[in-house]
């Protein structure tokens, strides 16, 4: 889906806890919508798998909206609500959570290093040559812990700014710069590159 509201069935089984969504239903649903199909892609690997498993939360929060909105932090409550899914989806099929040792963790990295790799060599200013192939990098990116590891999928392989990566996760714009920084030094002196100035993609 593309962030419109969902076709005949899927408007049907929304209407099913409240004849009509509120207008604030369908403009969370529009903004994030996308973005957390394209997440739940990366973890799976199935485009098809994501889109119902994206649907079928959205139904869910459709349903407990009015304790949603309640929240102190709805785009949190709902990203973590999110995370929480795919990890049952991956068991689900036989697999855990997302972790260095998954199929699921691993086809996430690598297909995060591939842009990512673009960035970092033009920001360090040292020998790449060990990140030609991603395979420095993906080592790397598997230490990362879940929020930077997010962070540097979502600006990155999926290609969010700042606020849109910040609006997605529930947190403030602050808190993905430093997340971003921290994991910037955590790649480098893995793999021993020096790291020049942090620029952020709107200043």
């Amino acid at each position: 889906m593309t962030g419109q509201p969902p076709d005949d069935r899927g408007e049907s089984a929304l209407r099913e806890p409240s004849e009509v969504m509120p207008p604030a239903f369908w403009a969370f649903h529009t903004l994030y919508h996308q973005a957390y199909f394209e997440y739940a892609h990366a973890q799976l690997g199935d485009g098809a798998a994501a889109d119902q498993l994206v649907d079928t939360t959205f139904v869910f929060l459709a349903v407990i909206w009015q304790q949603v909105t309640t929240q102190g932090n709805l785009e949190a409550f709902a990203w973590t609500l999110l995370k929480e899914r795919v990890a049952s989806e991956l068991e689900v099929q036989g697999r855990e959570a997302a972790t260095l040792e998954t199929v699921a963790f691993e086809r996430a990295t690598r297909a995060a290093c591939g842009p990512i790799m673009g960035r970092f060599r033009q920001e360090f200013r040292a020998q790449v040559t060990e990140l030609e192939d991603g395979l420095g990098l993906y080592k790397a990116m598997a230490h990362l812990p879940e929020r930077q590891f997010d962070v540097m999928v979502l600006q990155f392989a999926l290609g969010f700014t700042t606020k849109r990566t910040a609006l997605v996760m529930g947190v403030c714009e602050a808190t993905v710069r430093s997340t971003r920084r921290a994991a910037k030094r955590k790649l480098a002196a893995e793999l021993e590159l020096a790291i020049g100035e942090d620029v952020d993609d709107e200043e």
